[in-house]
């Protein structure tokens, strides 16, 4: 049996001192056939553990629901990282952030108004400790004193930046004890002094969060907690992207120096993020600080393993840096090669709005209804009501669109509304007919006090000032999208189109969306994620295991406009600008 606790001034391992060389590894962003290769070049890089979070918007998509198989079976992820001979750091919030859909907390939790977000509130509560007793199950078992990997398991998440509420937290320490998780309690915040105090509890070790001016905020830590060892529990070597902006990078001698102080310090560190992966689907967060700013599907983050698994310079920085503390193999992982190119057209087609009635159920509602009204968590609705206020042009307006309306009248497209651009009215060149808002959610947002808010129409519509009623709503299920027969040939969007394609090997591929304006893709059913010309992403990764030799096949959901009617597969990724 293995004992891993905390000292005076290091962690011990069997009772030695023992520096933590972690990596943020989030197996819910990556497909699971590649779960091993991933843990495999983290220990080449000179890691000796893997950190990773849990979604438990992910794992429990609806309530009562509990989903533990495929690219969601967190055992067997542990047990990949222990037969590699790592151990491994579980933080399961039930916050986590991570520019994920809401945070990781279930939209179908605050379907209630009066539910908490992350405090002492009875129901929400009650839905954390049955959450984390489902992680526990998987996790207690795999800890380090059982023989397993875990050495350590986080309590919240940057909790500090949040709230303060001491009770709430004691309470998850009490769930996290009593299903018998043994080893050292973790928080995280950025080493500031307010956070630190307001996101820790006497008995919890506290980790930092920071990607620059290492000695400095080592320093701050140290000052509220004398004793024990130091660990920035995010080391932030890379950024996120949102749509719209640009691609982040940061120098990796930078990064690679701020490592290199940490380490000299004898502190302990986890890349945040080791491997980014994607949010495949619909599972982007976004964020919102006056400007709605959704995740981009990309979560290359510019780290030490790109987004198809390849190592790129900080792989190499970093590698350097560990070898003067501590051993690291003499394997290196395989360059990048050249995936394969493809050009194919689009064979078959359908528009979008005679598809609906296969994509859902309607239900009937007097005012617009929003996707919480109709227990919708992610993606698509439509919502259709009949006009009769006279032929002349009229003036729609919504409460609030979260947060994207594509607004047709009589099945011909008049415009659209972002929540981005904060635009909420648009004229309509007539009073009569039939009018169909096809409203999609962007992503939930995962940080601040918006996490938990409604999606859709927030606040209802009227035309002229008057409230309109009379409402047919039809939440989209787009899992049923590449299962759609297609039997025309016209792009006109909102369309449906699918094309193949042939490989002489399942392959890792790069879909260039350039020429496409917004939408979804699919390759042999497999969700890639949102594409947006906006930019700054222009390619969606395709991994190998989704692919087949010989026939695949690629569906495309597109609302705008389908520039270009071929398919094109490039050799590499197109992940944008880097400067605005």
């Amino acid at each position: 049996m293995t004992d891993f606790t905390i000292g005076e001034q290091d962690f011990l391992l069997d009772g030695a001192p023992h520096q933590i060389l972690s990596g943020a590894l989030h197996y819910f962003r990556v497909h699971p056939d590649l779960w091993a290769d991933r843990i495999h070049k983290a220990r080449l890089m000179g890691l000796n553990t893997i950190e990773t979070y849990v979604a438990w918007n992910a794992h429990a998509p609806h309530r009562g629901e509990w989903d533990v198989a495929g690219g969601l079976d967190l055992g067997r992820f542990l047990d990949l990282i222990a037969a590699e001979g790592m151990h491994a750091i579980v933080r399961p919030g039930p916050y986590i952030c991570a520019e994920w859909d809401n945070g990781g907390l279930p939209a179908w939790l605050f379907r209630d108004t009066s539910v908490g977000v992350r405090r002492m509130e009875s129901a929400y509560v009650a839905a954390v400790t049955d959450y984390l007793d489902r992680v526990y199950e998987i996790v207690a078992p795999r800890q380090v004193d059982a023989g397993g990997p875990v050495i350590l398991v986080q309590i919240e998440n940057e909790y500090g930046a949040y709230g303060s509420d001491k009770q709430y937290l004691s309470e998850l320490v009490r769930v996290t004890r009593a299903a018998g998780i043994t080893v050292p309690l973790t928080t995280i915040d950025q080493p500031q002094p307010r956070m630190l105090a307001d996101g820790s509890l006497p008995g919890l070790h506290l980790t930092a969060s920071f990607g620059s001016r290492a000695a400095e905020r080592f320093a701050t830590l140290r000052e509220f907690q004398p004793t024990g060892p130091l660990m920035c529990m995010e080391f932030w070597d890379g950024w996120f992207d949102d749509w719209g902006t640009h691609h982040h990078t940061t120098p990796a001698a930078d990064s690679a120096a701020e490592l290199e102080t940490m380490l000299a310090a004898g502190g302990s560190v986890n890349f945040y993020m080791f491997h980014g992966g994607t949010n495949f689907g619909l599972t982007n967060g976004a964020n919102d600080k006056g400007r709605y700013a959704p995740i981009t599907t990309s979560y290359d983050y510019d780290a030490p393993l790109d987004e198809a698994g390849n190592p790129t310079p900080k792989f190499f920085a970093y590698r350097e840096v560990i070898s003067r503390y501590a051993p690291v193999p003499d394997e290196l992982p395989v360059a990048a090669v050249a995936a394969p190119t493809l050009e194919v057209p689009f064979a078959t087609s359908a528009g979008l709005v005679p598809l609906l009635g296969e994509l859902g159920a309607t239900s009937q509602h007097d005012t617009v209804p929003t996707f919480d009204d109709l227990d919708h968590d992610r993606g698509v609705a439509a919502f259709s009501t009949t006009l009769d206020h006279g032929a002349g042009p009229s003036t729609l307006e919504f409460g609030e669109v979260r947060d994207r309306v594509w607004v047709l009248l009589d099945g011909h497209a008049v415009g659209v509304l972002s929540r981005d651009a904060h635009e909420r009215a648009i004229v309509l060149p007539r009073s009569t007919g039939e009018l169909l808002l096809i409203v999609e959610d962007q992503g939930r947002v995962n940080y601040g006090p918006r996490i938990g808010e409604h999606k859709g129409i927030i606040g209802g519509a009227r035309l002229n000032g008057v409230e309109l009623v009379g409402w047919t709503a039809r939440p989209l299920d787009l899992e049923r999208v590449p299962e759609l027969a297609l039997t025309g040939t016209a792009l006109t969007a909102p369309v449906v189109a699918r094309a193949s394609f042939e490989l002489a090997a399942a392959s890792d591929l790069f879909l260039d969306t350039s020429g496409w304006g917004k939408g979804f893709a699919w390759v042999n059913g497999f969700a890639l994620g949102r594409y947006w010309r906006r930019g700054p992403q222009q390619t969606l990764y395709v991994p190998a295991p989704v692919t087949r030799t010989g026939s695949n096949e690629l569906v495309v959901l597109e609302f705008e406009a389908l520039a270009r009617a071929t398919v094109h597969f490039v050799a590499a990724p197109a992940l944008g600008h880097t400067e605005i």
